[in-house]
């Protein structure tokens, strides 16, 4: 019976693995490894920068940000196949996510790091709790593309890396 949840367990881990792989978006602060299967000089472990682009074997700078992982495993699997092997297995792993941040009424405010499936309640955990003089209403969410627009946000509102949270005070 405990292998059998322990196995249901493990393909949950998976499917959200996959999942995550899938839909994250790169962008500056995360911190990247690409491998290619047999090929150690072609092993690349950095934190993107501002530019967006990595200095990668035999292809020079590459722009990652603004790509999923797939997209960025297939854009170097197309780069290396048949010039320089025939059938590269590449992989691309997110070592490091870029942080979230949280200010306001919590008892400690600043940048955390993020992991997939964050949401505002987890976030709010992480520094600490609110305050005795937190607003459960006025919680608001600063998306990390569009730092003017505030978004009115639940306890249960997902939280990307890169994100603002913002818990204000309560009138009384």
């Amino acid at each position: 019976m405990i292998k059998k949840i322990i196995i249901g367990m493990l393909f949950v881990l998976i499917q959200f693995s996959v999942i995550a792989k899938s839909f994250y978006i790169l962008g500056p602060g995360d911190k990247v490894e690409i491998k290619v299967f047999g090929q150690k000089d072609l092993t690349v472990e950095t934190l993107l920068s501002n530019s967006g682009q990595i200095n990668y074997p035999f292809f020079g700078e590459i722009k990652v940000t603004g790509l999923t992982v797939k997209q960025v495993e297939k854009l170097i699997y197309k780069g290396l196949k048949g010039d320089y092997l025939v059938n590269p297995n590449v992989y691309v792993h997110v070592v490091e996510y870029r942080p979230f941040y949280i200010h306001g009424e919590v008892q400690k405010p600043g940048g955390y790091p993020y992991q997939p499936g964050l949401t505002v309640n987890q976030a709010i955990a992480l520094a600490g709790g609110l305050t005795e003089r937190a607003s459960k209403d006025k919680i608001y969410l600063f998306k990390e593309k569009n730092k003017s627009k505030q978004i009115n946000a639940s306890l249960t509102y997902k939280v990307n890396a890169g994100d603002t949270i913002l818990i204000k005070q309560r009138f009384f």
